[in-house]
């Protein structure tokens, strides 16, 4: 996926999260309501002052926009787990362990 259609889709999902429509959040950011969604289907890429005003609105900074890793496939969330299981140190196994075990179902 490209990076216009992943920051389109990180901001679409942290607008939900804050409870926005699409009309709202545009008008909180003056632009219109259609580049908007243009933005959050990833046919545009918004402009450094429209992404500043984004990260404003949805009460995050701008770093947070381009974080996509949780965006991907769960095999690919999958393999990066399992090709990084061996770098954590041995202090945190066991949190990890303790984690894992409470997502068993």
């Amino acid at each position: 996926m490209n990076n216009k259609k992943l920051l389109g889709k990180r901001i679409k999902e942290l607008r939900k999260s804050n409870n926005l429509t699409q009309e709202q959040l545009a008008e909180i950011i003056d632009i219109e309501t259609a580049s908007l969604s243009a933005i959050e289907s990833g046919r545009h890429f918004p402009s450094l002052p429209t992404i500043e005003r984004i990260s404003i609105a949805l009460n995050t900074d701008l770093k947070t926009l381009f974080i996509f890793s949780h965006l991907n496939s769960a095999e690919e969330m999958r393999k990066y787990m399992y090709d990084n299981l061996n770098k954590i140190s041995n202090e945190k196994i066991p949190y990890l362990y303790k984690m894992f075990e409470s997502l068993q179902d």
